[in-house]
């Protein structure tokens, strides 16, 4: 879709002249981006158009568009949500070109860019910079929109949910007007879509707040369960970055403890045949097979927990540490509890489980539980 210059307002035009417009950027039936599934492929919908703009500028025709045909709009990023959050049989908006980088300033340690840059550029960018983000969860193929408008969290007592990085916002509402949001600027506008899901505009580009770019050094050990709800806040302030996978057959958990550091990097040495043919193939064989014999997925989590080692340490570019391979989809789900609620809610889960265990019949969840930790913050729908 190319806008002739200056561009015609959408409400002007006639509806044939919309579907002209907007004929370029609408994707095949055929085309396999038309569909949508999220990663872990257990939602899937199909949607009455699929949309791929390249320049935000073509949004307002789509708006104006679907607004005629009485259609909803839904924007769609990588998909990595565990819900159904971007199914739709209305009109979607993918987003994967809308990705530019708008403005990096080194000095004061913020970019601008647009809301579909998938967070894998996004560090390339930044590193070519000197710069990265402060914390990440543990992967990077989602856009920066989907972060925000979800509330994604990394770990660290001190570190909020990614939205509270977020300097500003421009926000896309159905009328076309982009409103730009911040703090000090639409303030409700601001705290609402930092959480959104969605629901209060489409977010075109987003100002965020990064810092010097820095290597993690992170320790990891084994630790019994016990030991890790008695010394739970000695662990979580430990580091600045701490997590915990629990292993509930086993007993025992893996405590990660990653510190910032400038230190040469010492990634983890890799290892075909233990990290993809052992850790990778045939646990997810082990995995696919209990979901019909639930009696071996305790023993998987033995072995899984065995692979780790009792301990070690990595030291790399943030955004590694941060980052893990999953590897395999996965059926995830997520809780948030207050801190001070932590010990008894483990403590319940786990007689829970245990009791699960007794029954033959009972559940056998797979592996891990992780537990992360994530400062307070003010956003409206914020976990």
């Amino acid at each position: 879709m190319s806008l002739p210059h200056p561009p015609p307002s959408p409400a002007s035009c006639s509806t044939d002249d919309l579907h002209r417009l907007l004929a370029t950027i609408e994707l095949s039936s055929s085309s396999p981006q038309a569909s949508f599934s999220n990663w872990a492929k257990t939602y899937h919908c199909k949607p009455s158009k699929t949309y791929m703009p390249t320049d935000s500028r073509q949004l307002p025709f789509i708006f104006e568009l679907a607004r005629r045909e009485g259609s909803t709009v839904r924007p769609a990023g990588s998909g990595h949500s565990p819900s159904d959050l971007a199914c739709t049989n209305g009109v979607m908006v993918r987003t994967d070109k809308l990705d530019k980088v708008l403005e990096v300033n080194r000095e004061k340690e913020y970019v601008v860019v647009e809301g579909g840059i998938s967070l894998h550029v996004l560090h390339v960018v930044l590193a070519e910079h000197d710069l990265a983000m402060s914390n990440l969860g543990s992967i990077s193929d989602q856009t920066i929109a989907g972060i925000v408008t979800t509330a994604t969290h990394g770990t660290g007592i001190q570190f909020g949910v990614i939205p509270t990085m977020v300097l500003a916002l421009d926000v896309m509402l159905p009328t076309g007007q982009v409103l730009h949001c911040s703090d000090s600027e639409n303030r409700d506008l601001f705290q609402a879509s930092k959480c959104g899901l969605g629901a209060t505009g489409f977010i075109v580009a987003v100002t965020l707040k990064v810092e010097r770019a820095f290597r993690l050094r992170e320790r990891r050990k084994v630790v019994d369960f016990d030991t890790a709800i008695r010394d739970l806040d000695q662990l979580v302030a430990a580091a600045e970055h701490p997590k915990l996978w629990w292993f509930p057959s086993t007993g025992k958990m893996r405590y990660f403890a990653a510190d910032r550091t400038y230190d040469p990097a010492e990634p983890p040495r890799a290892n075909w045949f233990w990290d993809m043919f052992v850790g990778f193939h045939l646990v997810q064989l082990a995995l696919f097979l209990g979901r019909y014999f639930s009696w071996i997925v305790p023993y998987i989590g033995m072995v899984v927990l065995w692979l780790g080692g009792e301990q070690g340490v990595v030291c790399d570019d943030s955004h590694r540490i941060f980052n893990l391979d999953c590897l395999f989809a996965q059926y995830t789900t997520e809780w948030s509890i207050p801190y001070e609620d932590t010990r008894a809610c483990l403590s319940e889960l786990k007689q829970w489980l245990d009791e699960e265990h007794q029954d033959p019949n009972g559940l056998r969840p797979h592996f891990p539980i992780e537990i992360r930790f994530s400062e307070a913050d003010d956003i409206w729908l914020s976990p």
